[in-house]
């Protein structure tokens, strides 16, 4: 035998080694030792508070790997969409939950099954490593509205046609870590100077409240300010505020994919008196004015002592903690219109979505329902100290003072914007709410004015 011929059954075995056949490595033992980078862009949330969660599904998929980038919320939709058109966009990205409709086109909605592969030891004298690729069914439309609170459905859930030959049906473009929910802070010190033993329940008593612990010079000028509230761009979250006392008082926000925020209800316009009575706090001529563009942001004005009230979110908690350490603050529901009646509440949080760029659609989404499960999800909400999104969690997380009044309103939460463009949705109620305090034109027709722009982006 030649040389040649001697070395042909050699170079044939290299040629099965180097590609995986003939060397026992089932095709399902090489997409799961395959490796898996994800890449994860997220706003707010340092990469501890998803690590825990990240490493215990890597116990699991040990050849998926994260890299996780954190940006900050004025530079975020920039930062994505010029990475997406260049190419360089991460595998999973958080958006707003207003932004859903805003991002459709960009994201890859969850399959109704994914094929993932496991492997485990198996065998009781010999170990032996066995891999499978298991087809599993993922969370279903109907699922989402039975495990998570409502407001999660309503916005995470939408039609979608994925094949021209069929007809559009329910489908989920993202799923949420967490839901937050807008409440009073209250500063007990300002409080008990003036002799007020509890917080408002209802907004007359937060009317009242307001009234006594306001303070003004002899030229009337604000030297403490009752609550932070009344006007546009120095009050935060000043459209989840405006929004929740239109809710609030029966105002229908949206029908049909339309703003109908203006519009007539049994012969009143409750948007009109809502808006109204936001922006008496910031109005010179009414009892209850306390605040005013010339004050500092709401937030910093809470934190420095100079307001008894202020409404955020439980993400502000640490930020006050931080910055104020002395403060002596504490948090209460949002009132309500009457103490024993209908209760609304505003919900405002982020969701985990894939991108449609992604390579990697199928560990990507298998990650999402991983990290926001029954099981895994506390783990991120123990260390983010935020509320759950899930119906199941709620009785636990009550249990937590420093967040259980935000738990406590999420079964009542709701938002209600579900457009393409939440940034000029806040500008058109930016302005009026300033057009209402110029007072140069009827409420009735600045509030037809903004339904008219906001719906331009529907």
């Amino acid at each position: 035998m030649s040389i040649r011929h001697r070395f042909l059954p050699f170079l044939v075995l290299c040629s099965l080694l180097f590609s995986g056949a003939g060397c026992g490595t089932s095709k399902a033992e090489q997409e799961a030792e395959k490796p898996v980078k994800l890449k994860v862009w997220r706003v707010f949330d340092e990469e501890n508070t998803l690590k825990p969660v990240m490493d215990a599904y890597q116990k699991i998929h040990p050849n998926v790997s994260f890299e996780y980038r954190i940006l900050r919320s004025d530079e975020y939709e920039n930062e994505l969409i010029r990475a997406f058109a260049t190419g360089t966009g991460p595998d999973i990205f958080s958006i707003h939950n207003t932004w859903v409709n805003a991002y459709k086109d960009l994201i890859f909605p969850l399959p109704e099954t994914l094929k993932i592969p496991y492997s485990e030891m198996k065998g009781t004298i010999k170990k032996e490593k066995v891999t499978t690729v298991r087809e599993e069914k993922t969370i279903t439309p109907r699922q989402v509205k039975d495990q998570f609170v409502d407001a999660v459905a309503e916005d995470v859930v939408q039609e979608y046609q994925s094949n021209p030959k069929e007809n559009p049906k329910p489908t989920i473009f993202g799923l949420p870590l967490s839901v937050d929910t807008l409440a009073l802070f209250y500063n007990k010190d300002l409080l008990n100077t003036v002799g007020i033993a509890e917080p408002p329940k209802t907004w007359k008593d937060f009317q009242d409240q307001t009234k006594k612990l306001t303070r003004f010079d002899n030229t009337n000028k604000i030297i403490q300010s009752g609550a932070a509230i009344g006007t546009s761009k120095n009050v935060e979250r000043a459209f989840d505020i405006l929004s929740v006392l239109m809710m609030q008082n029966g105002t229908t926000m949206a029908d049909n994919g339309h703003a109908t925020f203006a519009t007539e209800t049994d012969g009143t316009f409750p948007g009109t008196d809502a808006l109204r009575f936001y922006t008496d706090f910031a109005n010179p001529t009414k009892e209850v004015y306390s605040w005013n563009t010339e004050q500092t942001g709401s937030f910093q004005a809470f934190a420095s002592g100079k307001t008894a009230f202020f409404l955020g979110y439980s993400y502000h908690i640490p930020l006050l903690k931080a910055q104020a350490p002395k403060l002596n603050m504490s948090v209460t529901t949002i009132p309500q219109i009457i103490s024993d009646g209908r209760i609304v509440n505003y919900a405002n949080y982020w969701v985990e979505t894939v991108a449609k760029a992604s390579k990697n659609t199928k560990w990507a989404w298998d990650f999402i329902q991983f990290v926001t499960g029954e099981k895994q999800v506390p783990l991120y909400l123990d260390e983010a100290k935020k509320p759950t999104a899930r119906r199941s969690l709620i009785i636990k997380q009550m249990e937590d003072e420093d967040i259980n009044v935000f738990v406590g309103q999420l079964l009542t939460a709701k938002s209600w914007y579900r457009g393409k463009d939440m940034t000029v949705v806040e500008q058109i109620f930016n302005q009026m709410i300033d057009d209402t305090l110029a007072g140069t034109e009827k409420l009735e027709d600045i509030l037809k004015q903004a339904q008219t722009k906001v719906n331009q982006t529907y």
